[in-house]
C-alpha cells in the first residue's frame, strides 16, 4: 500500500495519502491540497475519507478545499471538539491565517475500514485531549500526528495538552505495536516503533 507524503502549509505539516489500487485516504491536510489532488488524479484514485489526527490549525488548513473538491467525508476526533472555537484550532494565533470552516463527523475509535483498507483508530491523547493515531496493520504503518516524532514527542503547552497523558499514550499504545511498524508523524521524518522504544530520549530505553 503506497504512502505519499506532502509537507504542506506554513509549518510544513506532513499530509499523507495512503491507498490501494482504486481508493485512498487522506490523513491531515496542512495547507493548499493541490499536490494531493494532483496525486489522486494521476493515480486514478477516489478519496474515501479525510482523517484528522487532531484539531490543530496546522493539520486542517486544507481540509475545506480537499473535501469540496472530492466530496470525501471529514472525520475528526470527538474529544477535540472542545478546541473547535479556540485559536489552536481556528488559526489566527501568531499571525497565522484563519482556518476555513468545514463539515465533519466523529471518527470512531477501534477497528474500521476506509476505502477497503483495514485500520485501527488508536486513542493517543496528550498533545490534544482527543488526539488519535491511525494504524494500518496489514501494511505495518501508523500515522501518529503530533504524538510521536522521530526522537521526540509532541508539545503539551497548548490548551488541553498534558505531558503525562501523552507519555502514557506513547508508551502503552504506540509502543505496543509491532517494532517493525513504520511511524509517519505530523512533522519531520518517519521512524519505526522499535527505534523509538530504544532511542527516544523523552521515553528512555523502553522495555515492554
Amino acid at each position: 500500500m503506497p504512502v505519499a507524503d506532502f509537507p504542506l502549509g506554513p509549518l510544513e505539516t506532513n499530509s499523507y495519502i495512503i491507498h490501494n489500487a482504486s481508493q485512498a485516504v487522506a490523513i491531515d491536510v496542512g495547507g493548499d491540497p493541490a499536490p494531493m489532488l494532483s496525486y489522486l488524479t494521476s493515480h486514478n484514485l477516489r478519496l474515501a475519507a479525510i482523517c484528522i489526527t487532531h484539531r490543530h490549525f496546522d493539520h486542517i488548513y486544507g481540509v475545506y478545499d480537499l473535501a469540496k473538491a472530492t466530496g470525501a467525508p471529514v472525520l475528526v476526533p470527538a474529544d477535540d471538539d472542545a478546541l473547535a472555537d479556540t485559536e489552536a484550532a481556528r488559526g489566527g494565533i501568531w499571525g497565522f491565517p484563519l482556518v476555513h470552516d468545514f463539515d465533519c463527523q466523529p471518527i470512531p475509535l477501534g477497528k474500521t475500514t476506509f476505502g477497503g483498507m483495514e485500520c485501527q483508530v488508536l486513542s493517543t491523547p496528550g498533545h490534544t485531549p482527543g488526539g488519535i493515531s491511525l494504524y494500518f496493520p496489514e501494511e505495518h504503518v501508523v500515522f501518529t500526528g503530533d504524538a510521536l516524532f522521530y526522537r521526540s514527542l509532541g508539545r503539551t503547552d497548548f490548551p488541553g495538552g498534558d505531558q503525562a497523558t501523552l507519555l502514557r499514550a506513547v508508551t502503552t499504545v504506540l509502543f505496543a505495536l509491532p517494532e517493525e511498524t513504520v511511524a509517519y508523524p505530523g512533522h519531520g521524518p518517519s521512524t519505526t516503533i522499535g527505534d523509538e522504544k530504544m532511542h527516544n530520549p523523552f521515553c528512555g530505553a523502553f522495555t515492554a
